[in-house]
């Protein structure tokens, strides 16, 4: 029976390949990236009366602001109150979106009605109200 012949040359050192693991992790990178959900604030400073409970927002509501100077505001421009149905049209295209409408406390009860009104009508049927500070 031949004997085993032992050898004096070193043995190669063995790599561990990290080209696959980098790859997976860009590709959960990307898809985090892409399935993230960016809330637009509506821009301007609304001072809103304290209530005791109030419902955390949904990431994906549409926000309108009623500042005290009585202005309709979305995504940081005046848009009139003529300006909700239209974006409220557009949103409801893509599916079911909440409404978020938040009136500064001196804001003139009149205009939220009609605020409220353009939403339900453009096709809005979950309004949301913030009358709490976040």
């Amino acid at each position: 029976m031949p004997r085993p012949t032992i050898s004096a040359e070193p043995e190669e050192e063995m790599e561990i390949n990290l080209s696959p693991m980098i790859d997976c992790i860009f590709i959960l990178l990307i898809f985090f990236i892409v399935t993230t959900v960016f809330v637009e604030e509506t821009g301007v400073e609304v001072v809103k009366p304290r209530v005791v409970a109030y419902d955390k927002l949904d990431k994906n509501s549409l926000q309108f602001a009623i500042t005290s100077e009585n202005k309709v505001i979305y995504g940081g421009q005046e848009i009139g109150v003529g300006g909700v149905a239209v974006r409220v049209k557009q949103a409801m295209s893509k599916g079911d979106v909440p409404i978020d409408i938040q009136a500064d406390e001196r804001a003139d009860v009149g205009l939220f009605d009609k605020v409220v009104t353009e939403a339900k009508l453009a096709g809005a049927t979950r309004i949301a109200f913030s009358s709490a500070q976040n």
